[in-house]
């Protein structure tokens, strides 16, 4: 028999529910129309049609959606279970200016009005009794498949808790109950008296840590525990924006190239008391060295479990001698460690 695809198929837009894992599938048959790097035409300069003028900083709503609030409520019935893609997916304009290659070539102020919008639209969302999450989150770099190459993040509001937050959620929950200390805060004092640490203002930390699963990967803890970006003060706002600028600028210079990467913004979820939690932020750069991409392929694909090519140590001090360059360049407001 003949499949034809009906209307409501080819605009398909649910979650798919995967009762090995426990996680929520977001499928979108939307997505398959993004464009592709168009030539000649950037959707997310100044004078287009969704921006205008006069701005330094936009939210504009992705109009490839994998969730929106006016989702279609699926078919029920048989074994799977489904649920509404219920949500919002948002793109992050992070500046009007389309050249510029990532988020160092900003300037702190322009950085500093990023993490602002940030802040204001988790506010927003966690008034949403819909909303569970809110994923923050930044690709870069043709590698990573990045369809568009203005600067720009992304934000999904999620009605669910994905996987990999529930299991960090899981595992810092277990660690406060026997220890009662924050299993964040610990792995912080770790870091830093060791020679995996990188860089340091009054607020926040950069390093590479004990467990990478990516060569060269970053991670951006706040001193001070906290949960969320909405409680962050706005001296805090300013020293977070200088650290992103000095950990994207360190992964640019290390192998004297723009570093391919994934960023995530890890907060805690909305629902519930995460006292033992610790607002984080991830960087997980695809290249081991020039030219050689870090694959995630047969062991890492089928087990999740990674494997490190090389080590961790004799990478942070490379990541350590990049950020020397970096501070002075971009005139930053912290100290790399030596």
């Amino acid at each position: 028999m003949l499949f034809r695809k009906s209307k409501s198929v080819v605009e398909m837009r649910e979650l798919r529910y995967n009762p090995l894992t426990g996680q929520w599938v977001m499928v979108s048959a939307v997505r398959r129309k993004r464009p592709w790097r168009p030539k000649n035409f950037c959707p997310f300069c100044p004078g287009e049609e969704e921006t205008g003028y006069g701005w330094e900083v936009l939210l504009l709503p992705n109009r490839f959606p994998m969730l929106s609030f006016d989702a279609p409520r699926p078919e029920r019935g048989g074994f799977y279970r489904k649920a509404r893609a219920l949500g919002q997916c948002s793109v992050i304009v992070e500046t009007p200016e389309h050249d510029v290659k990532d988020l160092d070539g900003l300037s702190l102020d322009a950085m500093t009005r990023v993490v602002e919008l940030w802040k204001n639209i988790t506010a927003e969302l966690k008034k949403n009794p819909g909303i569970a999450y809110v994923s923050i989150f930044r690709n870069k770099g043709e590698e990573i498949g990045v369809s568009l190459t203005h600067p720009h993040g992304q934000l999904y509001a999620m009605p669910f808790i994905p996987l990999k937050v529930r299991l960090k959620i899981e595992n810092s929950r277990s660690h406060f109950r026997r220890t009662g200390e924050c299993l964040f805060c610990r792995i912080l004092r770790e870091e830093m008296e060791g020679e995996r640490a990188i860089y340091e203002n009054r607020s926040f930390a950069v390093f590479l840590p004990f467990f990478a699963n990516w060569p060269f990967e970053i991670h951006i803890y706040p001193k001070r525990h906290v949960q969320w970006l909405t409680q962050l003060a706005e001296e805090e706002l300013m020293d977070l924006a200088d650290a992103l600028r000095t950990a994207t600028g360190t992964l640019n210079t290390v192998l004297e190239r723009d570093m391919p990467y994934t960023m995530m913004v890890y907060q805690a979820p909305f629902k519930g008391s995460y006292d033992f939690y610790h607002l984080h932020i991830e960087f997980y750069p695809i290249l081991r060295d020039n030219g050689k991409i870090k694959y995630a392929a047969g062991i890492e694909m089928g087990t999740w479990d990674f494997t490190y090519d090389g080590v961790p140590e004799e990478n942070a001090e490379k990541l350590r001698k990049a950020c020397r360059k970096v501070v002075k360049r971009i005139d930053a407001k912290g100290r790399c460690f030596t």
